[in-house]
């Protein structure tokens, strides 16, 4: 929990900009900020969406930079999409996410923001490569041949990064949570997360009677984080850590399970009876194990919701919020 974590409170009130604040991550740092105390005396929080800026525009990222005059940002924004059409468009992917994270990052610098802290993601690991994954092997060989567009482009902020601190002694850093699940994300059938397109496949096949249609194996191990942790520790990077290199938010290496025994917390929660694993489906990465050493070295007692109770309360919220939720 946020409380967990004490923050300097002298320095001088930020003005925080959020990119891609309406999304899962973005939705869950609001939380924090406004529902737990994580926004602190004379702070002022802005949650940017797409609606108000397309951050591809680099005319349009400096006029929303000169609108609220951020001291510190926090960089979400990113063009995504499904495994098929990131497969389809990955230089439609490379090239927006390029120019995204370039005019944020230089329009941050020419602004004189204190720290930016961006959000990469997971696949941008190697494919090949011995686990578990650590901060230091980000580089060692090309991703996942499937999104190497997307992947290449959230590299190139940890490059840039170490660029802008090499000649301007800028703070900018990354942080890489890994599969991120909570209230707000894409619940989409064919583009969401994995544990948020099963909740709504669980949900639909509940409603309609019909038997519940699981791709591939089961047998795929992930470690799941809950997207009000990952907004936890987002305040605490952006307050307390210092370095230029990456972090890695995630659970422990012990926490990794195997996808079917996610699919049966999701069954539970709806309370559910009955699934179909579908083994003609391809399984994917059977896994991606990353280490939270580094994590636990700077916070070795921060508390991580229950795979089960965070699955639980993002059901509860997708079924009272079906009417607004992304499907």
């Amino acid at each position: 929990m946020i409380k967990q974590l004490a923050f300097d409170t002298k320095a001088e009130p930020m003005r925080v900009l959020v990119t891609g604040g309406s999304g899962l991550v973005g939705k869950a740092i609001e939380h924090v900020v406004k529902q737990e105390g994580g926004c602190l005396k004379g702070e002022q929080w802005t949650f940017l969406s797409s609606k108000e800026a397309n951050l591809v525009d680099l005319q349009q990222t400096r006029a929303v930079f000169e609108k609220y005059r951020p001291t510190h940002v926090i960089h979400l924004a990113a063009k995504v999409g499904g495994l098929y059409l990131h497969m389809k468009e990955n230089l439609h992917f490379l090239r927006d996410n390029l120019r995204i994270n370039d005019n944020v990052l230089q329009t941050s610098h020419e602004r004189g923001v204190t720290k930016v802290v961006s959000c990469l993601s997971s696949c941008i690991f190697p494919d090949k490569t011995t686990y578990p994954i650590d901060e230091s092997m980000i580089h060692n060989g090309p991703p996942h041949d499937s999104n190497f567009g997307y992947s290449h482009a959230k590299r190139m902020i940890d490059i840039q990064n170490r660029g802008y601190f090499a000649q301007h002694g800028r703070r900018y850093t990354a942080v890489i949570p890994t599969n991120v699940y909570g209230p707000y994300d894409n619940f989409n059938f064919e583009n969401g997360h994995v544990l948020s397109a099963l909740m709504h496949k669980t949900y639909a096949a509940k409603k309609e009677g019909t038997p519940l249609q699981v791709w591939g194996s089961g047998t795929p191990r992930r470690q799941f984080i809950y997207s009000l942790d990952v907004a936890r520790l987002f305040l605490w990077v952006l307050r307390e850590y210092d370095e230029i290199d990456p972090l890695i938010l995630s659970v422990g290496e012990e926490e990794e399970l195997p996808i079917k025994d996610a699919v049966q917390m999701i069954a539970d929660a709806l309370d559910f009876k009955g699934q179909i694993f579908d083994t003609s489906k391809s399984d994917g990465q059977m896994k991606k194990t990353a280490s939270n050493a580094k994590l636990r070295r700077y916070l070795p007692d921060f508390t991580f919701t229950p795979l089960s109770e965070g699955i639980k309360k993002t059901c509860d919220w997708f079924v009272n919020n079906y009417d607004i939720a992304r499907t």
